[in-house]
This record gives structure tokens, C-alpha cells and sequence, in this order.
């Protein structure tokens, strides 16, 4: 995927993710960050799925989130996520969630390409440049 690309999903915040005071638990931040990745993925053609089946397997090595305003039980948020930076290895990826445009918090993760063995590896070429939305899963298959 090439830099500076941006993909948007909406979550309403159910009530098991929140906590005693009502806000949304930060826990669930980082699950709605990796909602939003996938699915950016998923829109342009690559499925988790098959980027393991192909052996390549992305874990994230770094994560961070800083909070501005809380989300609160039944809010529908907007999840903006952005390719921020890809290297030979590592994609990086910038995350900002809404409430009726209100910026609540932004995050970042740093996910690296391994192979089954853990050891790192070239991300796929289809990471690393736009992706179609045909032949995807043929292509990692040669790769």
C-alpha cells in the first residue's frame, strides 16, 4: 500500500466495551485500530487471511493512542485510518476516530512482515503499491 492512502469504517460502541464510568474501555481502542486496518485492507483487495496463507505474517511491534475526549456507550465513530509510512519490512499506519467530527484520539502502529518462522521478511509487493481488486489472492501465491 502506498503512503498517505486513507480508509474510513464506522463502530458504534456496544455496551460490553464500556467501563463503570460509561466511557469506551481504552482496551478497545487497539481492537477498533486493527477493525480499521483490516477492513482498509479488505477494500482494496487483500484479505488477512491470505496474506497468512501465503506466509506472510504481519505482527505489530510497536502501538501507541493518545486520548483527547472520551467515547461514551452507543456512539458511532468514524475510524480514519492512513498509511503513514512502508519499508522494505514495516508498515506503518496512523489512526484517528471521530464522533460527529470531533477528533477523540489518534494512534499509531508499527506492524512488521515475518515469516512462519518469526523471522522478518519482505512485505509483499501488494503492501507496498496500490492494490486492485482482482487477482490478489493469485498473486500472493507466487510471491
Amino acid at each position: 500500500m502506498s503512503e498517505s492512502q486513507s480508509h474510513e469504517i464506522q463502530v458504534r460502541v456496544r455496551y460490553c466495551e464500556t467501563d463503570r464510568m460509561g466511557l469506551l474501555h481504552h482496551a478497545n481502542y487497539v481492537i477498533y485500530f486493527e477493525m480499521s486496518r483490516t477492513e482498509m485492507l479488505r477494500a482494496r483487495g487483500v484479505a488477512y487471511r491470505d496474506l497468512e496463507d501465503s506466509g506472510h505474517l504481519l505482527v505489530v511491534v510497536e502501538l501507541g493512542c493518545k486520548f483527547k475526549k472520551p467515547a461514551y456507550y452507543d456512539d458511532m465513530l468514524t475510524i480514519r485510518t492512513t498509511v503513514s509510512r512502508v519499508t522494505h519490512v514495516k508498515i506503518v499506519h496512523h489512526y484517528q476516530v471521530f464522533r460527529d467530527g470531533l477528533l477523540l484520539a489518534e494512534g499509531h502502529s508499527t506492524l512488521a512482515c515475518v515469516d512462519r518462522d518469526g523471522k522478518p521478511q519482505a512485505l509483499p509487493e501488494i503492501l507496498r503499491t496500490d492494490v486492485g481488486d482482482s487477482g490478489v489472492a493469485d498473486r500472493l501465491a507466487k510471491e
